[in-house]
């Protein structure tokens, strides 16, 4: 859900000194030692970065070299305050090699080679300012709007920052890792092999420093030393990497329990990651408090993640991530972080960087660069990464080099589903920068144009700046279902922002923007924006409304809440449900009139005991009956609902029933790595059918008027993102039924559709799902790469008929069809339905009781372009996959003639080339003289050129042509036939009879085409010119349009 874009910025701490002018008299001596001086300034200044680290909140970002700390601010970036050590300091203590910062950056340790640990105070003066700009003159215009907030901002400046040395720790044993904490600072020595802990300043009883040896450490390897430590603070975790290269999950004792269990017992773990073979070894570790799991990278470059599920040592294997690429072209791995929201992982590797979903789906990279022009215009980000850290929320990256002293930034965009989960987010594909909104328009563009990647269909809404100085970064963005209206929320307040008319409407008053924080989501019913916020220690749901003016007075309607809200979505037509910290399940009902909007609450359900952390669950919805839907009393809905959570990633299943002690609720996980979830209902009135209107019959003689009017196609259907693949239930009714206990059924297994890019969103009414890809630029005349994401399209029209024929249950296959037929891409759907199923039992011998292709050859025939389907699948495919495909198909010579009863005359060429390849073509071509006759009769030239040279091709002394044109009654020319070197048409043959034998025999591809272009291509090609006349690149759909 996060996509690198744009160029990467570069900064630097370079000193410029300002020449004072001076007298003649002496200015020699003086050049001469401004001279010495700026060559060892210039020297520090090109020393590589060799540690890069960010405080907590994000504002302040400390790198050092080997001589200098320097403190940035992190937005925008620019360097606040550095210290560069002596050179007596340097020769006793050693040069910098590692920076950490306490978590609320006040204090700053730098480790040396030579064991020691320097300590400064960062100290922010909250009086003082730089970079304060004055701009000259006096006839200047008067700023207003926006330029004068920016005016306002330069002239502000930023915050001074001090460093003060504090003190000098010296580490006998030797430092092999360090770990910066709130209490203290952890050091993990290397002989002896122990960890001691340092209190930033010492107990009542005057201790400051505590060790335990590994060795007494009874769940750990014995002679084991630790070589990395990283340490969350969220989930008060730590995980320690050994030289063996195993993982520890490991936690802090509190002192109370450490005195009380006798032999300095400081921690308590447990061994997770155990390396069985050689290249597994651990490397790097990265945490993930919002999802529990832990990353592990192994020294061959994979990533294996783990779920930590308790502290009682359940951490098993979740998943893993590929590399990129081989060892050899990646390197070793030197970092890994997660993003602060926990959706994004990306990895530094020696040779570059990668990035991946939260559950593997692999993102961006720079492993698809060219290495040469990259190193032509010195873009070392690209081809080498030392450190790495997330600044602004996760709206940028930072990433430092080997042997490079320039900080490079990355711009980062990410979906609003990471901001606020809503059916509305992820129906519409709204992505967010650091002061953008990028909304996708192709829903509102016809089918064809939806998919196309050349057609304008991102609209850049800019955040108000006004907003976006005060508030910064944004933390919720939430869309409408119609996608009219757009509401943001950053650290206190709101806007909101109409697409139809192009603007925004915030506070007037700063100070009533400020009374309130937007805290567990917002949602959108129709003109009304309702979100859940917290002011003065209370908790509220506040409606406003899009036509009234932003301001303390403006509120349509306050609803007190007792506890804080985790989560707030709509679901129906008017249904509001609120999930609170007190672990209650609120329902409401938006009742609007005349008088106004209000929420009056029809019901409530208390879940202690089911759920047992509420700040885990992500987002939640309910599943009503339709007999509930349609006559059922509001008040009632929570007794007949069953509750759909997203707890971390496991989607669970709430159901209600009824037994002696009264109502009761079964649970059940029915999916897990889950990134997201669409449940199809939520969408509401949005949903319809592509065609305009249902036929009352379809056309004669097919079979898809069976069961159509009781069918809802996929309107209640269930979707799911596990990081591999986008999966679905095809009726949620079925899942409810299997998951109920009463049952004891087996969850069904959903319809896989795989994807090789990031899915967003699935377009129902086209058949499609739509996704983005990161891409990398570069271009010769241009100095630098850059980033931008791509729209991605995949067709589940095929999987989904796949499985209704599986079922045997062709009648639900034949209503789905008919509801996509009036697509322009419908044909290529069929197409990729039968190209798939003939990949997959070509190979498998399958006996006829168990094939898929009688029934889906079967299906196919019910279909106008039954025909074209065909010819166009075997066009596609390799030749000795035909003998598969006819063997239950009506026999070539007969589909030949049936396409002459159609008029489809390309159709019937296309079939000729089955004929010949199967040897069933007669030596006087009399097929081939038919459809000469009648292609020359529809006044078709280019293909009478094609039938033409096939028919030399098949005698090279030209007889045969020579008897065709005499049964038409046409006379041949005289002279000798001489091949054109024109740009026209052209029809090739293979090789003889008994050579394509023994290709087909080898299980080589050798066989006729026909061509439009310079080159000849062979049948299975995809630019190949196919019988209806357009080539196999026109088609309007493809998995990467």
């Amino acid at each position: 859900m996060y996509w690198p874009m744009g160029a990467a910025q570069i900064y630097s701490a370079n000193r410029r000194r300002r020449k004072a002018c001076k007298s003649h008299e002496g200015q020699e001596e003086d050049n001469i030692g401004e001279q010495e001086e700026e060559e060892q300034e210039q020297e520090e200044d090109n020393q590589p970065i060799q540690g890069l680290r960010t405080s907590r909140n994000g504002h302040l970002i400390a790198t050092i070299t080997a001589t200098t700390m320097t403190i940035w601010q992190a937005s925008p970036i620019v360097v606040l305050a550095a210290v560069s050590r002596s050179t007596s300091s340097l020769r006793s203590y050693g040069p910098n090699i590692a920076v950490h910062l306490r978590p609320d950056s006040s204090v700053a340790v730098v480790q040396t080679s030579n064991g020691f640990l320097v300590t400064y105070s960062i100290i922010v003066d909250p009086n003082a300012r730089v970079y304060q700009q004055v701009r000259q003159g006096s006839n200047q215009r008067k700023p207003t709007g926006t330029d004068a907030l920016i005016l306002e901002e330069e002239r502000a400046g930023f915050r001074e920052v001090n460093i003060k040395f504090r003190m000098i720790i010296r580490i006998d044993a030797g430092i092999a890792a360090t770990l910066a904490l709130d209490k203290e600072v952890i050091v993990a020595t290397i002989k002896p092999a122990a960890v001691q802990c340092i209190k930033w300043t010492p107990d009542n009883a005057g201790r400051q420093t505590t060790t335990e040896l590994t060795n007494r450490m009874a769940w750990m390897q014995k002679g084991s030393n630790i070589t990395d430590m990283v340490y969350d603070r969220a989930m008060s975790l730590a995980v320690w990497i050994t030289g063996d290269g195993r993982a520890y999950a490991v936690q802090r004792l509190p002192e109370s329990q450490s005195e009380s269990e006798g032999n300095q017992r400081l921690f308590r773990g447990y061994g997770f990651h155990t390396p069985q073979d050689r290249g597994i070894e651990a490397s790097k570790a990265a945490i993930n408090a919002r999802f529990s799991l832990l990353a592990v990278g192994c020294a061959d470059g994979e990533i294996y993640v783990y779920t930590a599920k308790d502290y009682a040592g359940s951490i098993p294997l979740s998943h893993q991530h590929q590399a990129p690429a081989s060892l050899a072209t990646t390197g070793r791995i030197t970092c890994l972080s997660y993003s602060p929201d926990g959706y994004c992982l990306v990895a530094g590797f020696e040779n570059g960087w990668a990035m991946w979903s939260v559950y593997g789906k692999p993102g961006a990279s720079s492993f698809t660069a060219d290495s040469r022009l990259s190193g032509i215009n010195d873009e070392h980000w690209l081809h080498s990464v030392s450190n790495l850290s997330w600044i602004n929320a996760g709206f940028g990256l930072l990433l430092t080099c080997n042997d490079d002293s320039r900080l490079w930034a990355l711009d980062m965009t990410k979906s609003a589903v990471t901001t606020c989960f809503s059916a509305a987010n992820i129906y519409r594909t709204l992505l967010l920068s650091s002061s953008n909104l990028i909304l996708y328009r192709g829903f509102d563009l016809p089918s064809t144009t939806t998919i196309s990647v050349d057609a304008p269909l991102w609209q850049y809404i800019a955040i108000p700046m006004g907003y976006l100085i005060n508030q910064r970064p944004i933390r919720c963005v939430v869309t409408s279902l119609d996608g009219r209206y757009i509401a943001i929320a950053g650290r206190r307040g709101l806007a909101h922002y109409s697409v139809g008319s192009g603007r925004w409407k915030t506070f007037d008053d700063s100070g009533s923007e400020t009374t309130f924080v937007v805290r567990g989501g917002m949602c959108w019913y129709r003109y009304v924006l309702i979100a859940a916020v917290e002011s003065d220690e209370s908790y509220e749901l506040r409606l406003y409304s899009r036509e009234l003016g932003l301001d303390a007075s403006s509120v349509l309607y306050v609803e007190q809440l007792p506890s804080a809200a985790v989560t707030i979505s709509m679901t129906g037509q008017d249904s509001l449900l609120v999930y609170t910290f007190e672990n209650t399940l609120y329902h409401y009902i938006v009742n609007a009139s005349d008088a106004g909007v209000k929420l009056v609450q029809v019901g409530q359900l208390a879940l202690n005991g089911i759920v047992r952390a509420p700040a885990r669950v992500r987002a939640v919805t309910w599943i009503l009956p339709d007999f509930q839907l349609r006559d059922g009393d509001p008040s009632q809905d929570v007794a007949h609902a069953s509750v759909l959570f997203l707890v971390d990633a496991k989607l669970v299943l709430l159901q209600s029933s009824t037994n002696e002690a009264g109502l009761k609720y079964d649970m059940r996980v029915v999916a897990n790595n889950v990134e997201y979830f669409d449940l199809m209902r939520d969408r509401g009135a949005l949903i319809r059918s592509p065609s305009p209107s249902l036929p009352d019959s379809p056309f004669e003689g097919s079979t898809l008027a069976i069961g159509l009017h009781a069918d809802r196609g996929l309107t209640d259907s269930l979707w799911y993102f596990d990081g591999e693949s986008m999966r679905c239930w095809m009726d949620v009714e079925d899942l409810l039924e299997s998951a109920s206990t009463e049952n004891d059924r087996d969850v069904p297994q959903p319809v896989t559709v795989a994807t090789d890019f990031y899915p967003t969103s699935i377009m129902l009414d086209r058949g499609i799902i739509l996704g983005l890809d990161a891409e990398m630029i570069q271009r010769r005349d241009v100095h630098f790469a850059y980033l931008r994401h791509a729209i991605r399209t995949q067709l589940f029209l095929p999987n989904i008929l796949r499985q209704h024929l599986a079922q045997y249950d062709s009648s639900a296959a034949s209503a789905l069809a008919l509801r996509y037929q009036t697509l322009p891409y419908f044909s290529h759907a069929l197409e990729l339905l039968l190209h798939t199923v003939l990949d997959e039992e070509v190979d498998a011998r399958l006996d006829s009781d168990d094939s898929l292709m009688p029934r889906v050859v079967s299906f196919l025939s019910s279909f106008p372009d039954y025909l074209d389907i065909v010819v166009q699948c075997t066009r596609k495919t390799e030749v000795r996959s035909w003998r598969t495909l006819f063997a239950y198909l009506p026999s070539p010579q007969r589909l030949f003639e049936e396409s002459l009863e159609k008029d489809l005359l390309k159709t019937a060429g296309g079939y000729l080339l089955v004929l010949h390849t199967f040897q069933e073509l007669e030596t006087s071509s009399e097929q081939c003289t038919r459809l000469l006759q009648r292609a020359k009769e529809a006044k078709d030239w280019d293909l009478c050129k094609e039938l033409a040279r096939f028919l030399m091709a098949l005698d090279a002394s030209g007889e045969t042509l020579r008897e065709a044109l005499a049964r038409m009654n046409i006379e041949p020319f005289d002279e000798p036939y001489r091949r054109s070197t024109d740009e026209t048409v052209h029809l090739t043959t293979p090789r003889p009879v008994k050579w394509q034998q023994q290709q087909l025999l080898n299980g080589k591809i050798g066989t006729l085409s026909i061509s439009n272009s310079k080159q000849e291509q062979v049948a299975h090609s995809d630019t190949a010119l196919s019988p209806n006349g357009t080539t196999a690149s026109e088609d309007y759909f493809s998995s990467r349009s």
